[in-house]
Order: C-alpha cells, then structure tokens, then sequence
C-alpha cells in the first residue's frame, strides 16, 4: 500500500477560496509557503470501512495516483505533492484558472470549425500521450477540460480529473459502469469489456458539441439518453449544422461508431483530413 506525506498539509501551504467540488471532493486554491506559488488542492474523503460507500476507497484513490504520477503533458493537468491525514488523501495539483472549456462555450454558444479545432487538436495530443501508456481517461467532457488562461487568443487546455481512469492492459478484462451519461461510450452502457475506445466515442461527442452548442444524444431523461446512444441515435440538425464542412461531420462519424474495433482510433483521428487541414497556429503545435 502507498503511503504519502502524514505531514499537515497546511504546514506547508495555505488555502485559500473553494474552485469546486464533487461527490467526496473539494478542491481549494492553495499558496505554497516559502515559495508564493498558487497550486490547487484537491481534498479526496477516504472510506473509512470497506463496506461503506461513503468516500472514496484506497484502491481508488492510489490508482487515481498512480496514473497522475506517470503523466507530464503539456495538455494535461500535473500533480506537484501528496499528503495525507486521518480523513483525506490530499492532492497538490497545477491550478489552471482559465474555468471549464464548457463556460466557454456557454459565452460563445458554439464555435466556427477553426476555432473547434484550435481545442480539438490539443484534446487530442493529450489524449494521444495517454492512449501511448494504454492510460483511458473515461470522463472526457467538456467540465473536465480546462482553459490555462481564457484571455489570451488561442488558449491552452488541460485535460483534468482522473478519478475514473484506468490503465488498460492486455488480457484483463475490464468492465464498469460509470461517467456522464451524455458521453458514455455504448460499450459501457452495454456493460461490455472496455478500452481507449471509449475515450474516442466522447471525443466525437464534444466534437459535436464544440460545433453545435447542442448534444447529440441527450434525452429527457437518463434513460433516454442512454437508448440513444446504445442506438447511435443522432443525427446533424439542420439547425446547428447548415453551415458545418462534410470532413467535419465525417470526422464526428468516424467517431460515433457502436462496434469500438471500427471506431477511430487516437492516431487515425490526428492524421483525419479535417484536422490535418487546420493544425497550422495551434497552441505549442509547429507550423507545418
């Protein structure tokens, strides 16, 4: 069992104001001591008992580590420190402040093609770096990609939250039910064996929703929702869609494929026409 810092984290840094907070965490904005550096401390509740389902379990939380531990991507969120107390395993993780890609959009409604792909593209090199260590995020969504700093004019994005990410390994077969409905691959509402293609069926998702504004598969309930995407129910609206390029809908296509071995992979998405068109000025992209 990994053990972390049993020291006081607030010996060594200072908190400040709440940035959000989920089931069984709260991540505060934090200054390390000495130094003056800004960092986010995510506050993660143990389970105090095996049979509790309060919390979250040691297993959970040292897998959520681990993964963090492995990853140093510009397009991914870093971790600094850990430390660890009698109620809560404490991450110190890079702050980005830019707020969620999904408050973006909220401001901007939906996006032109050139502006989707200036993100897309860095979804995707995140996402590429990951598949490379057969890591699967399985939470991809617009709240869990964030903006470094949301005025400057093409901001970086950092992929964040890796509570639900597994490493996939050859031979161990791997099912669960979990995520946002609205994103979830077919596969794991089928609750069938999972892998990295998961993570491309929620890349087409947000892809959608990047161009659009709207959902392909959401439903008035969650069932609903669920039907539709085990029945690939979505079409292009004419509404969001009239003005969007055929590669771009292609490349959604490609994506929202129900059989994961005929869907996209991360390496055929970055060589598809339509990102290839437009990779010249992303962010930390050269120009080709």
């Amino acid at each position: 069992m990994a053990t972390f810092r049993q020291e006081d984290v607030e010996d060594h840094y200072d908190m400040g104001e709440e940035l959000g907070s989920g089931q069984f965490a709260i991540v505060r904005k934090c200054r390390q001591k000495g130094t003056g550096k800004e960092y986010a401390a995510k506050f993660i509740k143990k389970r105090r008992l095996s049979s509790s389902r309060r919390g979250v379990s040691r297993e959970e939380i040292e897998r959520e580590v681990s993964i963090l531990r492995e990853i140093r991507h510009p397009n991914i969120i870093t971790l600094h420190d850990i430390f660890e107390n009698k109620t809560d395993v404490v991450l110190i993780l890079e702050l980005v402040s830019g707020g969620e890609l999904f408050d973006f959009l909220a401001e901007k409604e939906s996006l032109t093609e050139d502006e989707a792909t200036q993100f897309l593209k860095q979804i995707l090199d995140g996402v590429h770096y990951l598949h490379s260590k057969r890591i699967a995020h399985f939470d991809l969504k617009p709240e869990n990609i964030m903006l470094l700093d949301k005025n400057v004019p093409n901001p970086r994005i950092k992929l964040i939250d890796f509570g639900i990410a597994h490493k996939i390994e050859a031979g161990n077969e791997f099912k669960n039910i979990f995520g946002t409905p609205e994103f979830v691959a077919p596969e794991i509402v089928n609750y069938e064996p999972l892998g990295l293609e998961a993570d491309m069926w929620s890349i087409g998702v947000i892809t959608y929703i990047l161009l659009s504004g709207a959902s392909p598969f959401l439903g008035e309930t969650k069932q609903e929702t669920l039907t539709n995407i085990s029945a690939v129910n979505y079409d292009f609206d004419e509404e969001y869609f009239s003005s969007t390029s055929e590669l771009a809908k292609d490349f959604i296509r490609r994506l929202l494929v129900k059989d994961p071995k005929r869907r996209m992979t991360i390496a055929q998405s970055l060589e598809h026409s339509w990102i290839k068109v437009r990779r010249r000025g992303c962010p930390g992209s050269p120009a080709h």
